[in-house]
């Protein structure tokens, strides 16, 4: 099964989107399927171009359901959070972004306000309701943030949008340190 076209993350595959090719048996991909009703209303997890094999990973599993849900990989969260143009770093805060979230606040015990990273390295899912970045990559404002978070942070980031104030910190998109 190949597509007949580009399928961005969060579409839902449709049979006019696809088509069969022949392809060779010692060449077949890894993961690949044979038969378009394989594939048929599952959600593109990972952009797809055009005339490419449509290939498990690629596609979330059968009956996942389909839009945000079904990109959220087993065992992650997606955790939205309201933002503004200070706290979204002035709309640069894309779908495929990494942030860092710093949290505002008062600690118990303690005089004054404080400054404190709780989260690195998070990937930014969603902004306000598009998965993917506009065509032309240009800076949005919206309100409101997904992230793409284990259970424990998402427990983090609710307690800190809660009881502090958060701001994100946009990270170059090649720094895992």
């Amino acid at each position: 099964v190949v597509t007949t076209s580009d399928l961005p993350v969060g579409a839902t595959v449709k049979a006019a989107n696809l088509h069969i090719v022949k392809w060779p048996a010692d060449n077949y991909p890894k993961g690949g399927y044979p038969k378009i009703e394989d594939v048929v209303d599952r959600a593109v997890v990972s952009n797809v171009l055009a005339e490419e094999p449509l290939v498990a990973g690629r596609v979330s599993e059968k009956n996942a359901g389909v839009g945000l849900s079904s990109v959220i990989p087993t065992g992650m969260r997606a955790v939205s959070v309201r933002v503004n143009d200070v706290i979204g770093v002035a709309g640069f805060v894309l779908p495929g972004t990494r942030v860092d979230v710093l949290v505002t606040g008062s600690p118990v015990g303690r005089e004054g306000k404080m400054t404190t990273t709780v989260l690195q390295n998070i990937l930014i899912i969603s902004a306000g309701t598009k998965i993917q970045p506009d065509a032309k990559g240009q800076a949005e404002s919206v309100p409101v943030v997904t992230m793409l978070v284990t259970p424990e942070q998402a427990e983090i980031l609710t307690l800190s949008a809660n009881e502090g104030k958060i701001q994100l910190v946009l990270r170059n998109a090649t720094d895992d340190k």
